[in-house]
């Protein structure tokens, strides 16, 4: 058995059957769900929608548990969209994107509940939008982005510390374009959330995305929905129907939709595809992401089996 550090998910659209942009008056249900996979801390997050739906996610957060809540903290909301390149959007309803302004982003603020925006970079008015939500405590992170390397690099120099599901819903790395991965994977300061679901990514890029980025610039996400804890059969995706099936969750066309796998299942994976150690996995679950949203470290303890599963009383 190995006592570690309570895991620390940040990038969670929902589970036990409730998706987090179609009701996300029920966030605290959700976080409830978490203890279960592992999971002490979390970051509730929306995806591109009606914007009623990020309204009343970040009342419910702002509202704060009901009476005799137990469950895993919230840390802040992640708004992954709207603010997405069409060509890259992957399962976000194309009705609901929009272009970068100020004006869209007014009053998203850490002291809000703002912990994380999704931006794709090479949009028209993007790169004042990062530099505004950076100035007001948000951690910015590229992503759905059809992004050549230069807008990348702007980006980063106006704050941006994070990439969206490195290698998924982005431009692929080229030899003279190397784009959002190949930044992410180059450059020092520069944090990439992955989801070794077992779907969403070869084992062959993990080994290399593992080698450039280290446990310090490696973050761990399940990218997990509604899912999570369902058998196989419908579910949603904000206001999407979707398929789960063998471990995928896929809109009707077969693009990939979020992930059915908890935190543990993916560091389980992470640490048979790359040979890391069981250390290095979980803080790639616990220490990095802290890190990455200036937040301490967590008093929870877990406790893990050999195998990386939770050990229960």
């Amino acid at each position: 058995m190995n006592t570690v550090s309570g895991l620390v998910d940040i990038q969670v659209n929902g589970a036990a059957g409730i998706d987090l942009t179609a009701e996300p008056h029920r966030l605290w249900e959700v976080a409830a769900a978490l203890p279960a996979y592992g999971v002490v801390a979390f970051v509730p997050t929306v995806i591109t929608s009606d914007p009623a739906a990020r309204e009343q996610a970040l009342a419910t957060y702002a509202a704060g548990p009901p009476a005799g809540w137990v469950g895993a903290e919230p840390l802040g909301l992640h708004f992954e969209g709207p603010m997405i390149a069409p060509a890259r959007k992957g399962a976000h309803p194309e009705h609901w994107l929009r272009a970068p302004s100020l004006e869209l982003v007014d009053g998203w603020s850490r002291e809000a509940g703002v912990v994380m925006v999704t931006i794709a970079p090479e949009l028209p008015g993007a790169i004042d939008v990062v530099e505004r939500l950076v100035a007001r405590g948000v951690v910015v992170s590229v992503g759905h982005t059809a992004a050549a390397t230069a807008d990348v690099v702007a980006a980063v120099e106006a704050g941006a510390r994070c990439v969206t599901h490195l290698g998924n819903a982005m431009a692929p790395l080229l030899a003279r374009e190397p784009g959002p991965v190949g930044v992410a994977l180059g450059a020092d300061g520069l944090v990439a959330g992955v989801i070794v679901d077992g779907h969403h990514l070869d084992p062959h890029f993990v080994r290399a995305a593992w080698r450039a980025l280290g446990s310090e610039r490696f973050v761990s996400v399940s990218d997990t929905t509604a899912a999570l804890g369902l058998p196989d059969g419908p579910a949603r995706l904000g206001d999407q129907d979707v398929i789960v099936s063998g471990g995928t969750v896929r809109l009707a066309d077969g693009t990939l939709a979020g992930s059915a796998a908890s935190l543990l299942d993916c560091l389980r994976l992470l640490v048979a595809q790359t040979g890391c150690t069981l250390d290095e996995a979980v803080a790639t679950a616990t220490t990095t992401p802290l890190t990455l949203l200036g937040l301490p470290p967590r008093e929870e303890r877990i406790r893990l089996t050999d195998d990386l599963r939770l050990e229960v009383d």
